[in-house]
């Protein structure tokens, strides 16, 4: 009966979902539109297929025309609700699901990609300004980046390594703020849980020479018991530009202070969630660490046709965390370039390049101020790709791309007292092909579809074996995706859709195995299908001078299904059971409302289905829905520049939810596991922003 009850409380929630899609979708016909200029307020600007432009498929394009998957969001898209944490934003998009146990706990999910990574995202590429943000070892962390200095972020879904080397997920491309004008923003934020916000960035243009800065500060006491967060960050970039050539530079710093509450068992989840697990609360469980990123880009125009784009980088990256079992300590340093040349015809496109990575990773273990392991690891990775773009006429585009990648790790053991465990992995060369295409029959219409490889290299962890030693067995995981979608809008700009529909079989899947508290150990089990369905739609309601004034929604939906076809653990066989850790549909609508010209309220509701917490699939979590409101009022005068103040509740309901968890969990010492990290209750927030 609870199972049929839960049932039809999820039909009921879809029900309404659609509803209000169909609504938001359906009315605009009713409606006599002349002007989409509002479309640009809309979160995700894929009403505007035939205008924006993108970079994530290596050439500058119209997004319609894009032969792939793709999302974007830009402006308000990147700081929903309270704009503290990236996954809101992700969150809107289909077939796209972030969990966040806490500010710097979180995982990204991409058509099922990742899902079995325990505390962090190793299955996408990450990119700020065309610098690559993604350790050698496959872990990316774009949420530790301030979203008030991020200007749009584009997103490529699934196998995408012949156009970002190693990414079964696909990649995140950020770009920094940029503004044609000369102005100051400043802003402050406060709300529930002591959590406060402080920023400003500027912008200076002259000439050919342009120049953006941002500066925050966040710090909260957090949710949870020892769950404090303190973080400082600033990201500049400048651009000098010629006619023949231009000179661009990103600087990012970053430091980070936090607690770490931990995940919890089924009863704290139920009876506190406020609590950290015990362990971690003892000996109040933290993390400190520090970051920088430095890139220096030069475009060099060569002719009419020919454009070569060179970046130098080097990353830092220095953490310590201390933990229950043992301390750790440890330093990143990296350096690497990326190189691209493209040519540009009438009716073809040629990009050839490559990227370069070098990494020393440095990491010692200790407790009770004794050491007891100290390793250097260096990794170096190369890829080499090219791409393809052929228009045949203007309403076909093709393009064939592929990637050469190669990935050597080097461990070295400077702590010989518990066996010489030093080894060198030498992984094979992969080699990536994609093909797409692009068929537009109308100018407000296309189609597309794509068959492309990806792979995710092993991560440290998982290369070594139980005991220290490098495991020589373990090889990459590999994916083919297969994919068909449409882009489309109607009445004059008033209604977009983007649907797709894919296919992944992944072979060599990386499960990675916890043997005790503090090791984990990676083994290849066999064979995964990932499927699915994704669609957007984003709509203009209505649109009037006066009151009701502009109504316009955006409704995403993803249902998948994703199994395992060939996988035996620790002789159990697990062939077409489900992988856990991924919802089997969410269900996102936005309404974005302008009643009055200085008036605008925002409404969200988000639903996230049931998914499996094991392999066995013997435990599962319950669906739930969540509901945010953000009213905001803006003043605006010719000298004194614009003011904006607004007031939000997030989790209107009060839902008891878990916004994190950890599948095939362990319970050790007789503790029962932990699956779950408790989502946030009710909570408000209300700031203000000034630009002059």
């Amino acid at each position: 009966m609870d199972g049929l009850n839960r049932f039809s409380a999820a039909l009921m929630n879809i029900r309404l979902f659609i509803l209000f899609g169909i609504l938001g979708s359906s009315s605009v016909s009713a409606q006599k539109v002349n002007d989409s200029s509002s479309i640009g307020n809309l979160g995700d600007s894929t009403v505007l297929l035939d205008a924006i432009t993108v970079e994530a498929y290596q050439v500058r394009g119209k997004l319609l025309r894009i032969p792939g998957s793709l999302s974007v969001l830009t402006g308000d898209a990147l700081s929903l609700s309270d704009g503290t944490n990236l996954a809101a934003a992700l969150n809107t998009l289909p077939g796209v699901s972030m969990q966040s146990g806490t500010y710097t706990t979180n995982r990204i999910v991409i058509r099922g990609m990742g899902s079995r990574t325990p505390y962090n995202t190793n299955r996408i590429r990450t990119y700020l300004n065309d610098i690559p943000l993604t350790s050698s070892d496959g872990v990316s962390t774009p949420e530790e980046i301030d979203l008030q200095s991020i200007g749009r972020m584009e997103l490529v879904k699934g196998p995408s390594s012949a156009l970002y080397g190693s990414g079964l997920g696909g990649s995140i491309n950020m770009y920094t703020l940029s503004n044609s004008l000369n102005r100051i923003n400043a802003g402050f934020q406060y709300g529930t849980f002591n959590t406060g916000k402080l920023g400003i960035s500027g912008f200076h243009n002259r000439d050919n020479f342009s120049f953006t800065a941002s500066i925050g500060r966040m710090q909260s006491d957090g949710y949870r018991e020892n769950n404090h967060y303190e973080r400082t960050s600033l990201l500049t970039s400048a651009d000098w530009k010629r006619p023949l050539w231009s000179i661009g530079l990103t600087i990012m710093l970053m430091a980070v202070d936090a607690g770490i509450p931990s995940s919890v068992g089924k009863t704290l989840f139920d009876t506190d969630p406020q609590a950290a697990a015990p362990n971690w609360k003892a000996i109040s469980g933290s993390k400190k660490y520090e970051k920088g990123l430095a890139g220096v880009t030069l475009t060099n125009n060569l002719s009419k046709h020919f454009t070569n784009r060179f970046t130098l980088f080097a990353r830092m990256h220095e953490n310590y965390e201390k933990r229950p079992f043992n301390n750790l300590n440890d330093r990143t340093r990296s350096a690497g370039f990326r190189n691209k040349l493209s040519v540009h015809l009438d009716k073809s496109d040629w990009v050839l390049g490559a990227e370069w990575i070098t990494e020393q990773y440095r990491w010692q273990l200790d407790t009770s101020d004794i050491l007891i392991n100290r390793n250097l690891e260096g990794r170096n990775m190369l890829n080499v790709f090219s791409m393809l773009y052929y228009r045949p006429n203007p309403r076909v585009n093709i393009s064939v791309a592929s990637a050469i990648n190669y990935i050597r790790y080097r461990l070295t053991d400077l702590y010989p007292s518990n066996g010489n465990q030093a080894g060198t992995r030498n992984f094979p060369v992969m080699f990536s092909p994609r093909i797409g295409i692009n068929y537009a029959p109308f100018d407000n219409w296309a189609i597309y579809s794509s068959a492309g490889h990806g792979f995710s290299m092993p991560s440290p962890e998982e290369t070594l074996l139980p005991e220290g030693d490098v495991n020589p067995d373990i090889k990459p995981e590999q994916g083919l995706q297969f994919e068909v979608g449409t882009r489309l809008h109607f009445f004059e700009n008033a209604l977009g859709i983007d649907a797709a529909l894919y296919w992944i079989e992944l072979d060599n899947l990386l499960v990675t195995k916890r043997i005790t508290e503090d090791i984990f150990t990676g083994v290849n089990a066999g064979r995964t299908r990932h499927q699915g369905f994704e669609l957007m739609l984003n709509s203009r309601v209505f649109k009037y001078a006066a009151f009701p004034g502009n109504l316009m929604s955006v409704f995403t939906y993803t249902r998948s299904w994703n199994r395992f076809i060939d996988f035996t653990d620790d002789g159990i066989i697990y062939d077409d059971n489900h992988l856990p850790g991924i919802p089997d549909q969410m269900l996102y609508l936005q309404l974005n409302w302008n009643p009055f010209k200085i008036l605008t309220v925002d409404a969200d509701l988000r639903y996230t289905g049931d998914q499996f917490l094991d392999d066995g699939n013997t435990l599962d979590y319950n669906g739930y829905l969540i509901g945010n409101v953000k009213f905001s009022a803006q003043l605006s005068t010719r000298k004194a520049g614009k003011f904006n103040i607004y007031a939000g509740i997030n989790n209107l309901t009060d839902t008891h939810y878990a916004s994190m968890l950890i599948v095939n969990s362990r319970g050790f010492n007789n503790s029962e596991p932990r699956y779950y990290y408790p989502g946030l209750p009710r909570h408000i927030y209300t700031g203000a922003r000034y630009t002059f």
